[in-house]
């Protein structure tokens, strides 16, 4: 199973983008998406933008990656 996770643009830097997980930021590469611009939400793959996304279905998709960790926090502490 594969997986992508939204990131909002922060910074770029040549192909290469600073990105935001909801609080987490990594370098991503940002080669294989053309024209994208810092504020721009993106769905990472391994370290890499697979494609833009649209701000409400990455905020949406956050949100829930959000609640699935505080789920996971209180069956870890029980």
């Amino acid at each position: 199973m594969c997986l992508a996770v939204p990131a909002k643009v922060l910074e770029i830097k040549g192909d290469k983008g600073i990105v935001d997980f909801g609080g987490i930021r990594r370098e991503v590469s940002l080669s294989l998406v053309d024209n994208v611009k810092v504020g721009d939400y993106v769905l990472i793959h391994v370290g890499f933008a697979i494609q833009k996304i649209e701000k409400k279905e990455a905020e949406e998709t956050l949100k829930i990656w959000q609640e699935m960790a505080e789920l996971l926090k209180e069956d870890f502490h029980t």
